[in-house]
């Protein structure tokens, strides 16, 4: 055993040196009698091919959560990702990360290296993580990290926590903002509007659809003024079904999302939106 007194300073100084967990850095300061240099080899011998092969191993499963702050002007939406579903469904797994978007709503962060940053109950989150993957076994982070900020931001989560998302609406409308959140959840679009997806999606859609066409063989020998003409018609369905406003509304196919927002307050717009998945 050490017969040097091993500090939290010691201690929290070989956990910013190396990345390994508290209680491990404090093991492996006693082993080595205090010696920082000694307790880094200590730490690869016994922990550094594990650490390498929990790198190699894919982390698709985990907890997703969305919350907003209490007037609804900022949403936030984070991945805290696992390897194993057994783990993401662990009440005291779903409760860590509760804690993790608890602080990062109370502490009104951007990004999430300033999620990592933030403490809670005075340890950074990033050392937190570190802790718990040293506990639970398993390839364990913050993978994704979404923020919504507008006039009245909806947050809803789906799917026994598998995905989460933010809507910023133009006016408060919690009601519309969980059925336009629910939407989004259930069919993935693009981006708000037309006017809003990317020009790489627009460039990539027309590549796509243009190849198809001249694969056709019906279309054979055709000029290309009408290729192109049919390939921004196709163009135009994707925007339909691939764009939030445009597409059918899920709770009512007879109208589009669009037309429900206007049904609902004719100056209630869809700003932005973000929606987080596993995987």
């Amino acid at each position: 055993m050490s017969s040097v007194a091993i500090t939290a300073a010691d201690i929290n100084k070989l956990r910013q040196m190396t990345g390994a967990g508290m209680m491990d850095c404090r093991k492996a300061l006693t082993e080595t009698n205090g010696d920082f240099e000694a307790a880094i080899d200590w730490l690869r011998k016994k922990g550094a091919k594990v650490a390498a092969l929990r790198g190699d191993r894919e982390a698709k499963e985990g907890v997703v959560l969305a919350k907003t702050t209490a007037d609804n002007k900022t949403g936030i939406a984070i991945c805290l990702s696992c390897e194993t579903d057994f783990v993401g469904k662990n009440a005291d797994f779903i409760a860590f990360a509760q804690s993790i978007i608890d602080a990062a709503v109370a502490s009104n962060v951007k990004s999430v290296d300033e999620l990592n940053g933030t403490s809670i109950n005075g340890a950074k989150v990033a050392d937190l993580v570190n802790d718990k993957l040293a506990s639970i076994g398993e390839k364990i982070g913050l993978t994704k990290f979404e923020r919504v900020d507008a006039d009245y931001v909806a947050s809803y989560i789906h799917g026994a926590n598998r995905i989460g998302v933010l809507v910023g609406m133009t006016k408060a409308a919690p009601e519309a903002g969980k059925d336009v959140a629910m939407q989004i959840a259930a069919m993935n679009p693009v981006a708000v509007d037309a006017s809003s997806v990317s020009a790489a999606t627009i460039e990539r859609e027309r590549a796509i659809v243009t190849e198809q066409i001249k694969a056709d063989p019906k279309m054979a020998g055709k000029p290309d003024d009408m290729i192109n003409k049919i390939a921004e018609g196709k163009l135009n369905a994707f925007f339909k079904e691939s764009t939030l406003v445009n597409q059918a509304f899920v709770k009512d196919n007879s109208k589009t999302v669009g037309d429900y927002l206007k049904s609902v307050d004719g100056g209630l717009q869809v700003t932005e939106f973000k929606r987080v998945a596993l995987g």
